[in-house]
């Protein structure tokens, strides 16, 4: 299999109306967005709409995907808060992610 069809993974996260964050990975970031903002994804954001992509990052491997993804979804929203904030000032300064 060549790079070019190897699936690239990416972690996202959606913000409701109410201001709740999901995390969630997906191999296309517009297609799954879009599936969630018509009701087809996560139970968990249906009717919470309107639903803004606030973060998402390419990872590369579906097991790291995962891993990432898992992480995230232990942290308390003011920890995820924290952290995308400093994502967000990394990538307006250029930084790279560790």
């Amino acid at each position: 299999m060549t790079d070019e069809a190897v699936p690239r993974w990416h972690l996202y996260v959606i913000e409701t109306a109410a201001g709740a964050l999901y995390t969630g990975i997906t191999t296309d970031v517009t297609r799954r967005l879009g599936e969630h903002r018509a009701g087809r994804g996560a139970k968990a954001l249906r009717g919470k709409g309107p639903l803004h992509l606030v973060y998402h990052e390419c990872i590369g491997e579906h097991g790291e995907a995962l891993r990432r993804e898992a992480a995230m979804k232990r942290l308390t929203a003011a920890a995820k808060r924290r952290w995308l904030a400093e994502r967000r000032a990394m990538q307006a300064s250029g930084e790279s992610f560790p």
